[in-house]
C-alpha cells in the first residue's frame, strides 16, 4: 500500500513537470445535446499537490453552462508529451486569486477587466490522469523498438506510459 502511494505520488510529480510548461488545455465538457465540446484554456496554475489546476473563464459562454450542468470534465494536453486529466470542475469567487492570475493576455482575451462579475475562476479537481512520454529522446527510441519486437501488446509494461488515481491514498 505504501508502494502505491509512493508510485502515485511519482507519478503526479511528472505530470506536473509534463505540464508546467505546456500553457494551453484543451477543456472537454458535456454539452446540452450530449456532444462532447472542446475548447482551448490557457492554465493559469498547476498545483498537483492540492489536486486543483486553475483557469479563467466567463459566466456568458457555453462552457460555463456545460460545466455548470455536468461538471464532469477532461483536460488534454499535447505538446512535448501527452497528459490527460478527467475530473471536476467547480467555479470560484475569490476577487484575489483572480487579480493574481490577470494580465493583459486574459484582459483582451475575454475583453473583460478582472473586476468584471462575469469572469470567474474555474477549479479542476483531477480524479484521473494519464500521461504518454513522446518526442524522440533515447528513451522513446528505445522503448518503441523493444515494444516492436516483443510479442507483448504495446501497453503491457509501457515504461513511456502511466495511469494515477488521484483518490487513492
Amino acid at each position: 500500500m505504501a508502494d502505491q502511494h509512493t508510485e502515485n505520488q511519482e507519478t503526479i510529480k511528472n505530470i506536473k513537470d509534463l505540464i508546467k510548461d505546456e500553457k494551453v488545455a484543451m477543456l472537454t465538457t458535456l454539452s446540452q445535446e450530449g456532444r462532447l465540446m472542446s475548447r482551448p484554456m490557457h492554465t493559469q496554475e498547476v498545483q498537483m499537490d492540492k489536486g486543483e489546476v486553475w483557469f479563467i473563464t466567463k459566466k456568458d459562454t457555453d462552457k460555463y453552462e456545460d460545466i455548470k450542468r455536468n461538471p464532469a470534465i477532461n483536460l488534454a494536453y499535447a505538446g512535448s508529451s501527452y497528459v490527460s486529466i478527467s475530473g471536476n470542475a467547480e467555479f470560484v469567487q475569490d476577487d484575489h486569486k483572480k487579480k493574481d492570475y490577470w494580465n493583459k493576455i486574459i484582459e483582451k482575451v475575454l475583453n473583460a477587466s478582472a473586476d468584471d462579475p462575469n469572469v470567474v475562476l474555474v477549479k479542476v479537481t483531477p480524479e484521473i490522469a494519464e500521461y504518454w512520454e513522446s518526442g524522440m529522446s533515447v528513451k522513446v527510441v528505445k522503448e518503441f523498438v523493444k515494444k516492436m519486437t516483443s510479442s507483448k501488446s504495446i501497453d503491457e509494461g509501457n515504461n513511456l506510459k502511466d495511469t494515477v488515481h488521484f483518490n487513492e491514498h
